[in-house]
């Protein structure tokens, strides 16, 4: 499974990366990280007056712990031997909230793939987080630039 070069990788493969559930000490940690104690993942009491009725995962905390999953396949699965840089992300969209105890998981698939030179390629993803239901909970796009194969 290990990758080297661009033409190592399919438009429309697909990985799947293994699950991590999200627990309370994730969400205090990411509060202290970042200083962003929002009440909506912090306060039990105003958490239940929302639409979501109990505390949720932030955002990005979905984000980064679900997207370093796909990582978890090998160092060199998605990024390949040759990789170079992160390009950039195109969007991302928080569809459903990640609640404490919710077990995340991350599917990539190759979206596009353009060559860039002689010596360098672009890889796009599209990248899915899903919940232990199989729910969408974060879409993202990314691009990472990587090397070719040697003539």
């Amino acid at each position: 499974m290990e990758k080297l070069y661009f033409e190592d990788y399919k438009v429309g493969e697909v990985f799947v990366s293994p699950g991590r559930t999200i627990t309370e000490t994730d969400i205090v940690l990411f509060s202290a990280f970042t200083g962003d104690w929002h009440e909506l993942h912090t306060n039990v009491e105003y958490a239940a007056k929302t639409p979501f009725k109990e505390r949720i995962a932030h955002g990005f905390l979905g984000l980064v712990v679900g997207s370093a999953l796909i990582f978890r396949l090998g160092p060199h699965v998605m990024l390949p031997r040759s990789f170079i840089a992160f390009y950039g992300m195109d969007y991302v969209r928080f569809t459903n909230p990640i609640k404490i105890g919710d077990t995340i998981h991350c599917e990539v698939t190759v979206k596009d793939m353009v060559d860039k030179d002689a010596k360098r390629g672009i890889i796009e993803h599209e990248n899915v987080i899903k919940n232990q239901n199989g729910d969408q909970m974060i879409r993202y796009g990314t691009k990472i630039i990587v090397g070719r194969k040697p003539v």
